[in-house]
């Protein structure tokens, strides 16, 4: 089947900001004296903010009201805006740059569903920015697994369901994608996705000739933002 759109993830597909991000939740952990392990990494992924300070709280979530998680949130966040700043093209995953690259080069549209609504400044800081015909808005849309992100997606893109193909990096987003009529491609642990339709231990093993055609594509509109 050929493919006339594609759809990305942002943390653990394109670039590794998960780690910014869990740098950020640890230093809140850390200043609130909350345990830490590496289990709770693995279930951060693909949570949206106040669902990942749930997680960070634990049992303890009861003795903080709905302001002071706010403002818990809201600091984690300032000190992750903060890591963002570190960024460079350097940071982008192995592949990610150049299949970007060879999807704009032939007018394939290539949009954004990522659960981050500091998504805009890391694809800056990236430079790839300008690759992307059209960033999904995540606090429009339920989030992972439902498929909300993923079909918003493709509404900007004018593209079917059916004819994107969707890349995760977690079993969630693989979850949404196939919830929302895509194909999905997971990108990285095999034995997490597996679940998936394509399975790919980095964006380098990726083939885009056998899943795109240059010559049956929807004509790529202004790069926006939900």
């Amino acid at each position: 089947m050929s493919f006339h759109a594609a759809i990305f993830d942002l943390d653990g597909v394109i670039a590794d900001t998960a780690r910014l991000h869990l740098q950020a939740w640890r230093q809140l952990a850390k200043e609130l004296q909350l345990p830490w392990n590496d289990a709770m990494e693995e279930g951060l992924k693909g949570l949206e903010r106040m669902a990942s300070l749930e997680v960070i709280l634990g049992h303890r979530s009861p003795d903080f009201t709905n302001g002071e998680k706010v403002a818990l949130a809201s600091r984690k966040n300032d000190c992750y805006r903060a890591l963002i700043e570190t960024l460079s093209p350097a940071d982008l995953l192995p592949g990610a740059g150049e299949l970007l690259h060879w999807l704009r080069s032939r007018h394939i549209p290539i949009g954004l569903a990522s659960a981050s609504k500091n998504a805009p400044a890391v694809l800056n800081a990236l430079e790839i920015a300008d690759c992307f015909t059209y960033i999904a808005d995540p606090s429009a849309a339920a989030p992972k697994p439902a498929p909300d992100i993923f079909l918003a997606a493709a509404t900007g893109l004018a593209a079917e369901p059916a004819v994107c193909l969707a890349f995760e990096d977690a079993a969630a987003g693989v979850d949404a994608i196939q919830a929302a009529g895509m194909t999905a491609v997971g990108v990285g642990d095999r034995n997490a996705l597996q679940s998936a339709d394509h399975l790919l231990n980095s964006l380098v093993e990726f083939e885009p000739e056998r899943f795109f055609s240059a010559h049956n594509t929807p004509s790529p509109i202004s790069a926006s933002i939900a």
